[in-house]
């Protein structure tokens, strides 16, 4: 494990851009769910939306971070050679798609669905391209991120659509995203035994527990009460809209921690330090 003291914690990102991939990656991954995998299901529409409106909201969020609000439109100067420029032409793209979609163009539901695949992908690649940072550029920091937010987005259509009985093999990505993106996460954890701060190592395993216990094992019990057919229909709906919840809530606190509680700097190597009056070094 690293201990080198010298890793502090970022201070640049705080809750409002944790905010934007909270609400950005689920808002994308409801799109991407509700788009490609369950149009067909009653007030679909308006399950895009309200994808659509989280994202908006996680944008909301990073402009209240920008020390220079009026200079935001500046972001989309820089599309060959910033991730946050694409996110932010793919976030134009997705709401134009996205909202014809709402007004009644069905023909748009798939290129809704990439583009919010799109957006997701982006956001994902802003923190891969932190450098300086271990937990975020390690290589499973990529698609653990994307995920997350499918996991999320598919928690949300359930907590929003559990009460509209959409189809039953619906279902199946409620219990698989979940098992997947825990798998995942210990995988990546593994990966960051040697990389990452022991602070940082800490605040991962801590809210880890609450992934895979709250966030893995009780919505996948509770989706297989669900599909059981043993509970009445309100009840089999509520255990269903709760599992949903607790998919998405636990990404949440996951991509906060992530931002805020485990962004730990590389810190500095010093092999042998300087000596006032001495021609050679001191090794430490």
């Amino acid at each position: 494990m690293n201990a080198n003291p010298l890793q502090r914690l970022q201070t640049y990102w705080d809750w409002r851009a944790a905010g934007n991939f909270i609400c950005g990656g689920a808002g994308a991954g409801l799109a991407v769910v509700t788009t490609v995998h369950a149009m067909d299901t009653p007030g679909a529409r308006w399950i895009v939306a309200a994808g659509l409106a989280l994202v908006g909201l996680g944008l909301f969020c990073v402009w209240l971070e920008i020390g220079r609000p009026l200079r935001a439109l500046n972001v989309f100067l820089h599309l060959r050679s910033s991730w946050m420029s694409r996110e932010a032409v793919a976030a134009v793209v997705l709401f134009l798609l996205g909202s014809g979609l709402v007004l009644g163009m069905p023909w748009r539901a798939w290129p809704t669905g990439i583009a919010a695949l799109v957006f997701l992908y982006c956001q994902a690649r802003i923190l891969r391209e932190a450098r300086a940072i271990p937990a975020w550029r390690a290589p499973l920091t990529l698609p653990l991120v994307m995920l997350t937010g499918l996991a999320e987005g598919i928690g949300l259509f359930w907590l929003l659509a559990a009460w509209l009985r959409p189809e039953a093999f619906l279902m199946l990505p409620l219990a698989g995203m979940p098992i997947a993106r825990g798998a995942l996460w210990l995988v990546w954890r593994r990966q960051l035994e040697r990389r990452a701060s022991p602070v940082a190592l800490r605040a991962l395993d801590r809210n880890g527990r609450w992934l895979l216990g709250a966030g893995t094992v009780a919505p996948v019990t509770l989706a297989a009460l669900g599909a059981s057919g043993w509970l009445a229909s309100p009840v089999a709906a509520a255990a269903l809209a709760l599992a949903g919840a607790l998919v998405a809530g636990t990404g949440a606190a996951f991509k906060f921690c992530l931002i805020t509680r485990a962004s730990h700097h590389l810190g500095y190597s010093i092999p042998r330090m300087p000596v006032r009056g001495v021609v050679h070094t001191a090794s430490h």
